[in-house]
């Protein structure tokens, strides 16, 4: 019996981060966990991580099918943050943005990991952008490395 199990260590990984500019306050505690992790973790070196800001959520899967159909990187990692307010507009983007990037993933081969926080509240939002329960941005790179080499393992 064989098992393919990925790593996360990944030094000549391209890495991209599309990332939401709307809730910026704790999008950008995402990405530096995601830098961190992509570097310290991962030991990707600053040439092979590129990021792209986009105004919000919403936009996210446009813009990571470009990064993800250009060629130039091995996984991209979609960062964000989604919350509910008094209308359904929750629900339209965080839906719209979810299904969006699952399809780029499955459409180009590329990894797309899914970094997009979907709260009911700015607490549980600050919580998961490395207070009480983690940084979801590094667990988002480092699911984006694993996923590169269970790929490649894959294919080999």
């Amino acid at each position: 019996m064989k098992t393919i199990q990925g790593v996360v260590a990944a030094p000549q990984a391209r890495v991209a981060i599309a990332i939401s500019r709307f809730n910026h306050f704790i999008n950008d505690s995402l990405l530096e966990g995601a830098i961190d992790a992509l570097k310290r973790i991962g030991q990707v070196s600053d040439e092979n991580i590129t990021v792209v800001w986009v105004p919000g959520a919403y936009e996210l899967p446009l813009t990571v099918r470009a990064l993800a159909s250009s060629g130039r990187y091995d996984a991209v990692v979609a960062l964000g943050t989604v919350i509910r307010g008094g209308t359904a507009h929750f629900e339209f983007v965080a839906g719209e943005c979810s299904s969006g990037l699952a399809s780029v993933a499955l459409n180009t081969d590329v990894p797309v990991a899914f970094g997009v926080l979907t709260t009911e509240t700015i607490e549980q939002a600050i919580d998961r952008a490395g207070a009480k329960a983690g940084n979801k941005g590094a667990e988002a790179a480092l699911t984006a490395l694993e996923m590169i080499n269970v790929l490649k393992a894959i294919k080999a």
